[in-house]
């Protein structure tokens, strides 16, 4: 009987196998590294606003307080967008006719908000609660990076489900004294297993890795 197939072909199937093993698994990494990329992520992108705001500026030179203007923080889930009579408070008395904050004039004229551009923007399917991460001692430069540091905001995190769930599996090493939650440029200590783990333990930190702690 007539050979049907070429020596080769066991050869050949093999090799198209793992071709194609290799080729799907090429797919699957590029498609992972394109959802992390900063053109779907966010991550170190200025985003546009109505006001070019400098948190370097008004907390890294003028040491203003991140409650000052972000007042809920402490009380509720969103952090606070200040009114423009608390950005009028000081901008009456310095810049006052600067060209730069006309629109901030204009806001306070006409009792229209200013509309920013939200730069930390969760999906409406995720709760998030800044009220209850800051009570358990996470600092706000935990998620928000060195904002003392940015004339202009951008986001430093891509704020992904894993990168949430990498803090709730294991809190010690985020976890700060509460006094030094609003520190924005608190160093982690060399010792920071050693305290993340005792303020844990004091500061009743629980491992919420359950889908409806987010998803509600």
């Amino acid at each position: 009987m007539a050979q049907i197939f070429h020596r080769s072909s066991n050869s050949l199937a093999k090799v198209s196998i793992v071709a194609v093993v290799l080729m799907l698994s090429g797919l699957v990494l590029t498609a992972y590294k394109i959802n992390a990329g900063w053109f779907i992520t966010d991550v170190n992108v200025v985003r546009e606003q109505t006001v070019p705001f400098s948190h370097k500026h008004h907390v890294g030179d003028d040491g203003i307080d991140c409650r000052y203007c972000h007042t809920s923080v402490e009380t509720s889930s969103f952090a606070g967008i200040p009114p423009t009579e608390t950005c009028m408070g000081c901008h009456s008395q310095i810049w006052a006719n600067a060209e730069l904050l006309e629109p901030v004039r204009a806001s306070f004229r006409t009792g229209k908000s200013l509309e920013w551009t939200r730069v930390h923007d969760l999906p409406d399917f995720v709760y998030f609660n800044h009220s209850i991460h800051v009570s358990k001692g996470i600092g706000c430069s935990t998620c928000h990076g060195r904002v003392d540091q940015m004339p202009l905001t951008f986001k430093v995190n891509t704020l992904y489900m894993q990168w949430c769930v990498e803090c709730h599996r294991n809190p010690a090493q985020f976890v700060r004294p509460r006094d030094q939650v609003f520190n924005i440029a608190y160093q982690y200590p060399k010792d920071q297993s050693e305290l993340g783990a005792r303020l844990v333990q004091e500061y009743k930190i629980q491992s919420l890795t359950d889908c409806v702690t987010c998803h509600r």
